[in-house]
């Protein structure tokens, strides 16, 4: 049997480190296209960070039937998922867990899949921890109500979610200390 990169231990670590340093650098653009062999970013990050003791939910039915015995998560509902895959063409109609003040990181991260990462019409200016001073990110088919309800969550720091934008080759994390200020037109 044939087993795909993306789920093979050597490509998930890699993924893994792209991880860590996205997360460490919000707005800072990791390309994961020439190790995943073809598969989509999302998908990759997915393989790399589910087992059997973490929670996700599916809300846009992003995930294929064929995957959920391969990532072993157990689903969830979208208010009580760690995680959750979302389509960002959508305005996100539901609400994430945001953590509590004795347990902030509880929040969700939300993987939401988009058509560009580092292209598109809108245009964020980024500032906070990780960031140096500002830095500028480009989007494509990033539906603009993510950044109102993001806003939302994470209006009560340190409460809050972290945002893992992708696209099918590259990720870029807005964790919720980030700052944004939106400097283009969305669609």
């Amino acid at each position: 049997m044939n087993v795909e990169p993306i789920w093979q231990a050597d490509v998930q670590q890699r993924v893994f480190r792209e991880l860590v340093e996205a997360f460490s650098r919000p707005g800072d653009i990791r390309e994961i296209g020439d190790c995943i062999d073809g598969a989509a970013a999302q998908r990759a990050v997915l393989a790399t960070l589910m087992d059997g003791e973490m929670t996700l939910a599916d809300p846009h039915g992003q995930i294929e039937p064929a995957d959920w015995p391969l990532l072993q998560a157990k689903p969830e509902s979208v208010e009580r998922a760690r995680y959750i895959v979302a389509d960002g063409h959508r305005a996100p109609d539901f609400q994430p867990m945001l953590g509590s003040l004795e347990s902030p990181e509880f929040g969700a991260t939300i993987l939401v899949g988009i058509d560009g990462v580092g292209e598109g019409a809108l245009t964020l200016e980024l500032e906070g921890p990780g960031v140096n001073g500002r830095r500028t990110l480009c989007l494509a088919g990033l539906h603009p109500d993510w950044l109102v309800r993001r806003a939302d969550w994470v209006g009560s720091f340190p409460l809050g979610v972290d945002l893992l934008l992708s696209d099918a080759r590259r990720l870029v994390v807005l964790p919720r200390t980030t700052h944004i200020r939106i400097s283009g037109k969305a669609f």
